[in-house]
């Protein structure tokens, strides 16, 4: 009896400890950590961008305001993807398609980050 409670007491104590340190590897890559400058391009015109990644947010601005519009808000790395969560309000006046949200391509190579839209935007990044 007092091994089989000694041995469900073990059980209880371990089992949080793996539940919670298993399974997010990708949710908040250290390999992103840091700030990035660098450049974004769509159909051949680019604009001079900055962005920061900590602990699952992001923040950053473009030279060109609204071109890429970058404000702040959260990501998941998955595999290959990152996913981006915008959580500032935006104003109607411009193409919306241009925040910084939704599923992105990621690579990452050495001190440079790129990141590939569907669409063919991409935000290629050196760590400062």
């Amino acid at each position: 009896m007092f091994r089989y409670l000694k041995s469900l007491l073990f059980l209880l104590l371990v089992w949080p400890l793996l539940f919670f340190t298993c399974g997010n590897e990708d949710e908040y890559p250290t390999f992103m950590e840091g700030a990035y400058s660098g450049i974004f391009i769509r159909n051949g015109e680019s604009s001079e961008v900055e962005l920061k990644f900590e602990n699952g947010k992001f923040e950053g601005n473009s030279e060109i305001t609204k071109f890429p519009a970058i404000c702040n808000g959260t990501y998941q790395v998955s595999g290959n993807k990152i996913e981006f969560t915008n959580s500032c309000a935006w104003t109607a006046e411009f193409d919306w398609s241009l925040i910084l949200s939704g599923s992105w391509g990621l690579q990452k190579t050495n001190t440079q980050l790129t990141l590939t839209h569907s669409n063919g935007d991409r935000y290629i990044l050196n760590s400062n």
